[in-house]
């Protein structure tokens, strides 16, 4: 009997000590590659705004250059976010950019608004590094944790614009009013995550006077797949 009860016991205690510390499930992260030239686009910004109220997903919105000289310039558009799309393509075995460009946890792509590969990452188990962000005497604190799963990573920090709405006066959206969501301001290497606990810490009087919020995502170097992600506002 006393021994039944030990068991029950050290039982008890496991079952305590899971629930205590339960695998961490990271966000969805998707990469919108938009321009305010691109007539196309509207209907994509407008599925990142849907998923900007999303607890499950970190949806970012990257306003590329090459539009630039064909009848409008993005006031948004960022080199660096052209960058991030090229070396997308590379990776995917894709033979050029294109807007709009879905881009889910660096893996896959998609044309536009359609919703099936962020409805299959949201109904995958995702096991991820915990990423923890704060704000103290005006410095965002960025903690990365230990997971046993990912070896290693670059973490980087995207600093963005919660929601704006721009009238355009030429190109293919002339006389349209455009709402836009989570507009990347800048893009921002911090250091390297090597398995184990890292912290950084950024002034928040370095950032983009224009960013509301931002997020930080754990990512395989090179732009490989991204394994843990957090976000939070600067106000």
């Amino acid at each position: 009997m006393a021994l039944s009860i030990a068991r029950g016991v050290a039982g008890f205690a496991l079952m305590s000590l899971v629930l205590a510390f339960p695998a961490y499930s990271r966000p969805v992260v998707v990469e919108l590659f938009t321009s305010q030239g691109c007539s196309s686009c509207p209907p994509a910004e407008a599925y990142v705004g849907k998923l900007s109220t999303r607890s499950d997903v970190i949806a970012l919105s990257f306003h590329v250059t090459y539009w630039n000289d064909l009848g409008w310039r993005d006031r948004f558009a960022l080199t660096a976010s052209e960058d991030r799309q090229n070396i997308y393509a590379r990776n995917l075995r894709r033979t050029s950019v294109y807007t709009p460009q879905l881009i889910v946890d660096g893996t896959s792509d998609s044309v536009g608004a359609t919703g099936r590969a962020v409805d299959q990452a949201l109904s995958q188990h995702r096991d991820g590094v915990p990423v923890d962000l704060k704000i103290d005497n005006s410095v965002l604190q960025v903690e990365v944790g230990v997971d046993s799963h990912f070896a290693a990573g670059e973490v980087i920090l995207v600093s963005y614009l919660r929601h704006s709405v721009s009238d355009i006066g030429r190109g293919e959206n002339a006389g349209r009013k455009l709402e836009e969501f989570n507009i990347v301001r800048s893009i921002r290497k911090l250091g390297e995550w090597k398995g184990e606990a890292a912290r950084f810490q950024v002034p928040v009087s370095s950032l983009p006077n224009d960013a509301t919020d931002v997020a930080v995502l754990v990512q395989g170097a090179g732009q490989a797949p991204i394994v843990g992600a957090g976000a939070r506002s600067l106000r």
